[in-house]
């Protein structure tokens, strides 16, 4: 049975019509006409326990308010929602003990106390023993090297410090479900990488489900083994990042570099070059080439080069998945 099930999920914002011209905040106030907005359109998901999900779309395609109707703080228009066996806005606290919710762009910690006081604050609102508190709070700030700030006034925290504040507060009850909304928004690539190794960690140690919504690509490169992607509220695509990178870039990049005199090999090798490779970068020392490993073997595309070009360095990778999330969303599609 999924940890997070979704069926037809809907949701419309409706609001006054508004008027311009003279009087045009009255005739808003009073008018009976109204525009409908609808933010998530026909969704229907489904999650299983220890999965961690990305859930991408650009501005505006309904990713915050899916995650506001998971979490409760929104009650959807039509359409069925369980999380962990629950109705998230019929049954509010029971579903507020199973998931751990992060905002990006808000803190779920008190500004004015000390970080350590805020976790205590949580720890006694979620009804936790004295001992477990202890022993997880404890592991928390090691796993998130908190220990320096734990006595710092929230409101004097750094972005990162922050964000690994509501991290610990979202985690320290042990729920089985975490949502994650933008939560390297803004930080430096340390920071970024302490919040990627623990999310990675309490997925692996306790199996717990993370839903992430991000526009950092290089979050769903190092975290996500699945995505749903959705725009202007319905679904393009969920499936496996595998297979997405398959259908939209099927090929590999291998990455030469040559010797100082092996310059005019390279040149003669482009412009002789054969069928099964295109060239994607050349600067004379060095050349990119992109090759479908179903049409050619990488160990035969390789021995084809280095048997006509003196290389130096070579390496293999997979195209980034930036461009294919890109591509998608200029399109508003996904390849068949």
């Amino acid at each position: 049975m999924p940890i997070i099930s979704a069926h037809h999920l809907v949701k419309d914002f409706v609001r006054p019509k508004r008027h311009s011209g003279r009087f045009a905040a009255l005739r808003t106030l009073l008018t009976s006409e109204s525009v409908t907005t609808r933010a998530v359109d026909d969704i229907t998901l489904s999650i299983d326990e220890g999965e961690i999900v990305g859930y991408l779309g650009p501005n505006g395609a309904g990713k915050s308010t899916t995650i506001k109707m998971l979490s409760g703080i929104l009650t959807p228009t039509s359409g069925e929602v369980e999380v962990c066996g629950v109705v998230p806005w019929e049954q509010r606290t029971t579903n507020a003990l199973n998931i751990g919710v992060v905002f990006g762009q808000r803190s779920q910690l008190w500004w004015d106390l000390p970080l350590t006081e805020s976790l205590a604050l949580i720890g006694k609102m979620y009804r936790m023993e004295e001992g477990k508190y202890r022993a997880n709070l404890d592991m928390l700030v090691e796993l998130l090297e908190m220990q320096s700030f734990l006595g710092t006034p929230v409101r004097q925290l750094s972005l990162g410090q922050r964000m690994r504040g509501d991290l610990a507060a979202a985690v320290l009850y042990e729920p089985p479900v975490l949502f994650l909304d933008e939560p390297t928004v803004g930080l430096d690539v340390v920071a970024k990488e302490r919040i990627r190794s623990f999310i990675e960690q309490i997925n692996a140690e306790r199996r717990t489900t993370v839903l992430l919504t991000t526009h950092d690509l290089g979050d769903v490169e190092r975290l996500c083994q699945r995505l749903i992607i959705i725009d202007h509220g319905r679904l393009l695509f969920d499936g496996a990042t595998n297979d997405l990178k398959r259908r939209y870039a099927p090929h590999r990049l291998l990455d030469i570099v040559t010797a100082p005199d092996g310059e005019g090999s390279l040149g003669a090798f482009i412009d002789a070059l054969p069928a099964d490779f295109a060239l994607e970068h050349h600067d004379g020392m060095g050349a990119t080439f992109a090759v479908n490993p179903d049409v050619i073997a990488l160990p035969d595309a390789i021995a084809i080069i280095s048997s006509r070009v003196p290389i130096i360095d070579l390496g293999v990778r997979e195209p980034a998945l930036e461009g294919i999330i890109r591509e998608i969303y200029e399109t508003r599609e996904v390849m068949a």
